[in-house]
């Protein structure tokens, strides 16, 4: 149980800020989108950055329980108050600060929606690339807490790829600024998907881009849904990258068509494919081509606003349609590699019918990203019992397939549970020690993300074997010396009288996976000879150029590009755990992100023993030799990162001297 809320003390503690407390207000603020329901003792309408600040600081000093909450449009449970406590309503909060039109880039309070955003970037010519289907209402800050996503992630990237830096409120009630291109390790990039569960973003930095002169809109009906992924795989490996790759089964274009009547193609599956840019026009030459080929049947293209609107009319109302079935709609939100769509989908319509509940789907299709929509009635606890377990069991099969739990909507209470299917016992238990190294008191979102310890079943997929060199890394690691950690030794520190852990054996490529335009390799591996080995066979890095070793050029962050490619990893502790961060699709939101922290950590969390990343089908525009490797000092939640990583300060020990906060 948590403390109690004195309702009179923390008005008097916000010295004028707004408080909630009525039965109907709490009520309003004890359900988001999802399924959960809890209430709060109290509201902070929170219209300064200073009342977040005196409200956590009240609820740190009491060990009361706190949560952030947007426009409540969360479809995990993430904004529930699963502890009661309070909630810091951060709606008011919805002011652009600054828009520069020659620097790209916004400054924005979280409680911005961000239709809003995009209005006010419309008038100086540019444009913020994430667009979640809840664009219209939901908030700035709600994007970053889940790392939201959109159909724009295919070309663009999820929102961790615009936010430039923030500022938050931690969980002790102090106020720090975050900024991706500092040196030393990605704490921005660890606040973006950690659902609020870390601390409470109170402004962001944001990347705008200049929008797109041309957009060309194709839609087009397959006969078969596999006929519709082959096709999306041909367009990527074209070389052809669409802003917009979406996909619709038969069941959702007649939910479509029956609530709005779009004029949409009677076929098994629909494509919904955009193209900006100054080649858009000959790309859509390519694009029709293709999409021939594949047996599309009716095609359909427009350039001008008007006639692109009426194509996405039909796509923007999709869940307004599957809604009418029933009085509710569950809305899964499972990813796998591209490859696996078709795989993935029929295991869909196989449980619909073994289960006899009715279940459209959409997919993102250029990215993996499958919303399967399940029509239920909330009135009926058994109906909603087997709804339940339908959304746990589509997650567990995209999980077998190589995927995760969630591309862009996160965890939350929902599914936390089943983070015991996607990670390793180690890997879980690391999650748990950065979010006690940052919130040790737990009030912070709680009962969200991670599961406890009593939680967690052995119920996840195989894990990959190691290779030979990497098994002696491990064994190394295991005996409880000091390192110091280097690749080919270009960059790392000089560490007297330690040995030293080189990686520089892990050079194997240890899969390239053709239909998903993902690579795994070894850290050790050289990256101008990785570059040319994947050129070979036809697959190109999508960053710059630099010297010594991939795992290197992670440490130092010396690479420019590298951050918005990396996918997944796997990394060595010094205790000897090895623990696997991200996975190999595009799109994940499980977890914390702690790759990004690996990024600019110069080797003194962990060793990377392998990593995913990103590849193209053709050489990118740009491949600059520009390189750089900053040191830096560590402050406070680098030390806290440290503790929670390598307590006892093995590796490259003097990065961080003593350990004292």
């Amino acid at each position: 149980m948590s403390a109690p809320v004195d309702a009179f003390e923390l008005e008097r503690a916000l010295a004028g800020g707004k408080l909630l407390t009525s039965d109907a207000d709490l009520h309003a603020y004890s359900y988001d989108g999802a399924l959960e329901r809890a209430r709060p003792d109290a509201v902070v309408l929170a219209r300064r950055t200073d009342e977040v600040r005196r409200a956590v600081e009240w609820c740190a000093e009491r060990g009361v329980p706190f949560v952030a909450r947007g426009a409540g449009t969360n479809l995990c449970g993430g904004a529930i108050p699963a502890r009661g406590g309070v909630v810091l309503a951060l709606a008011p909060l919805d002011h652009v600060l600054e828009i520069e039109d020659s620097g790209g880039r916004a400054v924005v309070e979280p409680g911005v929606v961000n239709l809003k955003l995009q209005k006010e970037l419309e008038k100086i010519g540019r444009f913020y690339a994430p667009d979640p289907a809840s664009f219209r209402v939901c908030t700035i800050g709600g994007n970053i807490a889940q790392n939201a996503g959109g159909p724009r992630c295919l070309k663009y990237g999820t929102t961790t790829n615009h936010v430039l830096g923030v500022e938050a409120v931690m969980p002790d009630g102090g106020v720090d600024r975050f900024f991706a291109e500092e040196p030393g390790p990605d704490l921005t990039g660890l606040l973006v998907g950690s659902e609020g569960t870390l601390g409470v973003v109170t402004r962001a930095w944001l990347k705008t881009l200049p929008a797109p002169k041309t957009i060309v809109t194709i839609l087009a009906g397959f006969p078969t849904i596999a006929a519709s992924i082959e096709c999306v795989s041909d367009i990527v490996a074209s070389g052809v990258v669409p802003r917009v790759l979406e996909a619709m089964d038969r069941m959702t274009v007649d939910s479509i068509e029956a609530y709005c009547r779009a004029g949409y193609p009677q076929a098994e599956a629909v494509l919904l494919i955009e193209l900006d840019g100054a080649e858009a026009e000959s790309e859509a030459i390519r694009v029709d081509e293709i999409v021939r080929r594949h047996g599309a049947g009716e095609i359909r293209r427009a350039t001008a606003f008007a006639e692109r609107e009426r194509l996405w009319e039909g796509r923007r109302g999709a869940y307004a349609a599957v809604a009418r079935i029933a009085p509710n709609v569950l809305v899964e939100d499972g990813v796998v590699p591209r490859g696996q769509l078709p795989e993935a989908a029929r295991r869909v319509r196989e449980l619909a019918q073994r289960t006899g509940l009715t279940v459209p789907l959409l997919f993102h299709a250029g990215d993996g990203n499958l919303h399967p929509n399940i029509a239920y009635d909330e009135r009926d606890p058994e109906q909603v019992k087997r709804v339940k377990a339908a959304g746990f069991e589509i997650l567990q099969s995209c999980v077998e397939l190589g995927g995760s739990l969630s591309g862009e909507h996160g965890i939350g209470a929902d599914k936390r549970a089943a983070m015991a299917w996607l990670f390793t016992p180690e890997t879980l238990a690391l999650f748990r020690r950065v979010k006690a190294a940052f919130d040790p008191k737990g009030i912070s979102n709680p009962d969200k993300l991670i599961p406890s310890e009593a939680e967690t079943a052995p119920v996840r997929a195989p894990k990959r074997e190691l290779t030979a060199a990497a098994k002696k890394l491990v064994e190394r690691a295991r005996s409880g010396r000091s390192f110091r950690v280097a690749g080919s030794g270009s960059k790392a520190k000089a560490e007297p009288g330690l040995e030293t852990l080189s990686t520089a054996g892990l050079d194997s490529i240890l899969e390239l996976d053709r239909s998903n335009y993902t690579a795994t390799v070894e850290a050790g591996v050289r990256l101008e000879e990785l570059r040319a080995r994947l050129a070979k066979d036809g697959f190109h890095l999508p960053f710059g150029r630099g010297a010594g070793t991939l795992g290197g050029a992670i440490a130092c962050k010396s690479v420019e590009g590298l951050r918005d490619n990396l996918l997944g990893c796997r990394a060595l502790l010094s205790n000897g755990a090895v623990v696997e961060l991200g996975g190999k699709v595009v799109k994940n939101v499980a977890g914390y992100d702690l790759l990004k922290v690996l990024l600019g950590s110069w080797g003194a969390y962990a060793v990377l023993l392998d990593v995913t990343l990103r590849v193209l089908p053709r050489p990118p525009a740009w491949l600059e030799a520009k390189e750089h490797a900053r040191t830096f000092s560590p402050g406070r939640w680098h030390r806290a990162l440290k503790r929670a990583f390598d307590p006892d300060n093995r590796l490259n020990p003097s990065v961080f001297g003593t350990m004292n906060p």
